[in-house]
């Protein structure tokens, strides 16, 4: 009997998916436990598995297209069973219905050398390049075959950062054809006063994130209150610790664990506003952001005030990897209290940034600053690291907000206490 598969609800804020890439085709025998496809999801794109087992009769969605949650994705069966009245007889509000999908044979091996993957694609692009015209077979993902469709590029002429030579997403995200990497002066595409643009599909994640950041800065009246540190101590303390084999502690993590200990002694920044209610958390669960290539991720380190500076730097780091390669679960990045974002690696000294809502406020972070500053009546050279507390008016007043920021300074100035 045939078996309906709809798109999946992958995470608690999801309202529609897309397909990145079918793992199967019509006509594969399914396994219990199978990858059928890769989803993009508002947070992170997912792997989905069977749940049955069978042939793969149909496919409702080709890769790159969008539905609805429960839309009709697939239909799993016995070889040679009639679906057409199971296919239209599905209907669900806002989805789309689609052709089965036509098996695409299967590309050959380029002609070309293999070229291994680097961690900076862009770079290799966007060098002057001599053309190269692949007069193989084009071995290419189904996604990197739709965009070079949408942007109009020769994926002849794009080479392969992925397995075997591969061309994959990235490599025509970046790809910059050999004629526009030339100098200007010597060619010159663009007629003077000519107006030109470029378009992308929002993402599942984009989308979400304007969404939630809208509600957040037109919702909740944020106010913010920034302070000065001093980072001296700060600076030696992690210089004694990270000569410790085998530990790697941050700047970032000694603010995350200050963090931790100033929300235990100001519950008050530790809590949360709902339409009836505010729940002031006992516990201290701290979400980092992330900086990905679709936007912004905010993976949540768990009971942080219970932890290490080095466990929070282990978790931190291993949950940045996965957020940067897309393998965070939406479980990882569920239920913090508190946020902490941090832009000083980019040379960034003060910013402000909005409420990761229900939570009553989040810390920005700006660059450690070597200045001349004033001690103890005399200019001397000292290093200094602004940050700026963004609040919820309607869970934490003024005063609250500003002894916070004094309880953290105190622990980033004397970083000993932390240990204690």
């Amino acid at each position: 009997m045939a078996e309906i598969i709809t798109m999946p609800r992958l995470s608690d804020t999801m309202t529609e998916g897309v397909v990145a890439q079918w793992l199967k085709k019509v006509g594969d025998k399914i396994e219990e436990g199978d990858i059928l496809a890769e989803i993009e999801t508002d947070k992170a794109t997912m792997e989905f598995e069977s749940f049955n087992e069978g042939t793969l009769l149909y496919i409702g969605l080709k890769d790159g297209e969008s539905a609805p949650v429960d839309s009709l994705l697939a239909i799993i069966g016995e070889e040679g069973e009639d679906i057409d009245v199971i296919v239209k007889g599905f209907k669900i509000e806002g989805a789309s219905e689609a052709a089965p999908a036509k098996e695409e044979p299967t590309s050959a091996p380029a002609t070309s050398t293999p070229v291994k993957e680097t961690a900076t694609p862009a770079a290799t692009q966007t060098a002057v390049q001599v053309p190269v015209v692949n007069t193989g077979r084009i071995v290419a993902s189904p996604l990197a075959k739709k965009l070079a469709e949408e942007k109009g590029i020769n994926l002849a002429t794009v080479t392969g950062t992925g397995e075997n030579g591969r061309v994959v997403k990235r490599d025509i995200e970046y790809f910059v054809p050999a004629t526009m990497a030339a100098p200007a002066a010597l060619n010159q595409t663009t007629a003077l006063g000519e107006e030109s643009f470029e378009e992308t599909t929002n993402s599942q994640m984009r989308k979400t994130i304007a969404r939630r950041l809208g509600e957040s800065k037109f919702t909740a009246p944020h106010y913010y209150l920034m302070l000065e540190i001093n980072m001296d101590s700060a600076i030696a303390s992690r210089k004694v610790i990270n000569e410790i084999p085998d530990i790697k502690v941050s700047f970032n993590d000694m603010v995350v664990k200050a963090c931790a200990m100033a929300l235990k002694k100001h519950p008050q920044v530790n809590s949360q506003w709902f339409d009836d209610r505010t729940r002031v958390n006992h516990h201290v669960n701290i979400g980092v952001a992330v900086a990905v290539e679709d936007g912004l991720l905010v993976p949540v380190i768990p009971f942080t005030d219970q932890k290490s500076l080095t466990q929070i730097g282990a978790e931190v780091k291993d949950k940045a990897i996965k957020a940067k390669t897309k393998k965070l679960t939406p479980a990882e990045m569920e239920g913090s209290t508190f946020t902490v974002s941090n832009l000083g690696m980019f040379g960034i000294s003060e910013f402000t940034s909005i409420i990761n809502q229900p939570n009553s406020a989040i810390l920005s972070v700006g660059a450690i600053v070597e200045k001349p500053v004033v001690r103890n009546g005399e200019i001397v050279i000292g290093n200094t690291m602004k940050v700026t507390l963004a609040c919820d008016h309607r869970t934490v007043d003024g005063a609250t907000g500003a002894a916070f920021l004094q309880t953290l300074k105190q622990f980033i100035e004397n970083p000993v206490t932390m240990l204690a």
